[in-house]
């Protein structure tokens, strides 16, 4: 009975996260379409961005009551669960073609932020200046990102932004009331998801951090899931893959960055030796499969979503088994 209303606390807020984040990422494209922002810009900003929302709030929320643990699990295990659980079921349901140039140029940029997220938790520590240097860098990718955007350059995710944007057009007013709905939503979701969670670690004798890279992980990156499924049976494959990106990215700088300059943390030795090694291993074999080499078309095909979706059977086996272990 001690763990009903902590349940019924993380389902609620599970369902209704997904709910919200789908509002507000919906009523802040439109927004920004009455505003006549370029579609590609929309496409990697708002769409790529918005849909790390749920992290953003979850991860703020865990760190300014005191789990900055639960923080930097839900932020690093949903770049886990964006990789290879989202990205291999969508690839299983329809191989995902990689058109975009800008994609391109995303995915040795994401090699290269996970490198330096490795760099800075090496001594076991997320200080203030290793949030402030993530969220400098999250910056200077915001910026480049802008001026890719605004340049007007034809490229296949402008096109297929471009696609849903006319199909989901709204007046503005509508589209300010999903913004606002759809975030005020999300704070309340995020609010009882992160207390939920919680008591259920604390009950369970189970660490945030393992809670962060599961249960909140798979529960903030289900609108990622929803959206990239949608466009992939849409043949919008570049909206698939630049959710997956923008999200990774933003999880990685500005997520952790933000818990970080919030409440700095100290971090147990697993995070070095079992979590980022994962990560980064799953964002280099994105890159392998996603870049395409010797002329050959990037993409990620039915064997290819095969062997994430083991990866992410193993490793969530592996946390399983090191928990149980522990206690």
């Amino acid at each position: 009975m001690t763990l009903l209303l902590p349940a019924l606390a993380l389902l609620v807020g599970l369902g209704l996260l997904v709910w919200s984040a789908d509002k507000f990422v919906d009523g802040a494209s439109a927004t920004a379409t009455h505003f006549a922002m370029p579609p590609l810009l929309v496409g990697m900003v708002i769409v790529g961005f918005g849909t790390s929302a749920p992290e953003m709030v979850v991860s703020t929320l865990a760190a300014s009551q005191g789990n900055p643990a639960l923080a930097l699990g839900n932020a690093w295990g949903s770049n886990i669960v964006n990789i290879a659980f989202i990205l291999g079921v969508t690839a299983l349901i329809s191989p995902i073609l990689v058109r975009s140039v800008i994609l391109r140029k995303e995915l040795p940029l994401l090699i290269a932020v996970m490198a330096l997220a490795g760099f800075l938790v090496w001594d076991q520590e997320i200080s203030r200046w290793d949030a402030w240097i993530l969220l400098a860098v999250f910056a200077l990718i915001v910026g480049w990102t802008i001026m890719e955007g605004m340049r007007g350059q034809h490229d296949a995710l402008g096109d297929e932004t471009q696609a849903e944007m006319t199909a989901n057009a709204m007046p503005l007013r509508s589209a300010v009331i999903w913004l606002v709905v759809g975030l005020l939503a999300l704070v309340g979701s995020s609010q009882l998801l992160v207390w939920g969670a919680v008591s259920i670690a604390q009950a369970m004798g189970v660490s945030d951090l393992v809670i962060g890279l599961t249960v909140l992980a798979v529960g903030t990156s289900l609108p990622e899931l929803a959206s990239c499924v949608a466009a992939a049976r849409k043949g919008e494959h570049d909206i698939a893959l630049g959710n997956v990106l923008g999200s990774n990215l933003f999880n990685t700088l500005a997520v952790v960055g933000i818990a970080g300059a919030i409440s700095p943390m100290r971090l147990a030795p697993e995070v070095i030796t079992r979590d980022w090694p994962v990560m980064a291993g799953l964002t280099l074999l994105l890159f392998l499969m996603g870049w395409g080499f010797r002329g050959r078309q990037g993409r990620v095909n039915r064997l290819e979503a095969g062997v994430l979706l083991t990866v992410y059977v193993v490793y969530t086996g592996w946390l399983l088994v090191s928990t149980a272990s522990a206690t």
